[in-house]
């Protein structure tokens, strides 16, 4: 078992809560680099629920995990329950779209604090990690590039929004009533149909995409998809990595998934290949640490 690390929790930088965890592996940089994440909707669902399912500790880094909209300290005055009604008045416009684009349009001013907050390298590329809905907002800050980006990782991404509303059908029980508005909202989600926006650029960010063996059929068949739209872009196809998780279904935790709980052994797998490749990526050149657990 590891040492008790410090975690600076029930803060927030610019309205967003968040998670920091300082280094935990030496490392020579007075400033090190900055690797910044956002949790599932589903266990784990909160920044800090998050920090504990996928430490990152063999990263010598600073892992900051912020708060998504509608979760945690943000949740909804109804709960689960208005969210679940959001969904069915309308998946897109109701839930996607408006979760993703606060998580994406608040992500500048929050990293701007927090690089003020803490002794990370200022304006250098950061790492990015998303789960589910915040894979997709991790990959949306990578494919607009208003914050330099070096490298990133998602697992049981939400990479393709058509296939997140296909899901949402069965909670509301019927097709949904696709219309422009929503179809465009859709395209702005559709991460495979995007591969150019995220592969352009003279630096093309690595990518490592982690895929459930037991996760929903159409999001590991969206990742695969991914990997192979973006392999066919990347000067290096190395730098695009799809992993399957035998054993891995779309959670990383136990539900309800609020609070910091024991690593699932699955979530351990995720979080080692993880660390292996942000080392490899974010910090070039080091000698590669083992977390341990």
């Amino acid at each position: 078992m590891s040492a008790a690390i410090e975690i600076h929790t029930g803060v927030t930088a610019a309205g967003v809560p968040f998670a920091a965890l300082p280094p935990s592996v030496p490392t020579a940089e007075e400033r090190p680099p900055l690797l910044v994440t956002w949790h599932l909707m589903d266990p784990p669902r909160t920044e800090a629920a998050f920090a504990a399912a996928l430490p990152l500790r063999g990263v010598p880094a600073w892992r900051v995990h912020l708060g998504m909209p509608w979760c945690g300290a943000r949740q909804l005055p109804g709960g689960d329950a208005e969210v679940v009604e959001r969904v069915r008045r309308d998946a897109v416009h109701g839930y996607l779209e408006p979760v993703v684009d606060q998580a994406v349009d608040e992500f500048p001013g929050a990293l701007a604090e927090l690089r003020e907050r803490f002794p990370v390298a200022a304006g250098g590329p950061i790492g990015v990690v998303g789960g589910s809905l915040g894979g997709a907002v991790a990959l949306r800050v990578m494919a607009e590039g208003r914050v330099r980006v070096g490298v990133g990782a998602v697992v049981n991404a939400a990479v393709r929004a058509r296939s997140i509303v296909g899901l949402l059908e069965g909670v509301t029980g019927r097709p949904y009533p696709w219309t422009d508005a929503s179809r465009a909202v859709a395209g702005r989600l559709d991460f495979v149909a995007r591969a150019g926006d995220l592969a352009r650029g003279e630096t093309q960010p690595p990518l490592l995409v982690v895929s459930g063996a037991q996760d929903y059929p159409d999001l590991r068949t969206d990742a695969a998809d991914l990997v192979a739209a973006l392999r066919g872009r990347y000067a290096d196809e190395d730098h695009v990595q799809l992993l399957t998780v035998p054993g891995l279904d779309h959670p990383l935790a136990e539900p309800p998934g609020d609070a910091p709980a024991p690593q699932l052994p699955t979530a351990r797998v995720v979080d080692a290949a993880m660390t292996e490749w942000f080392v490899r990526h974010l910090t070039p050149g080091r000698q590669r640490s083992r977390s341990s657990a």
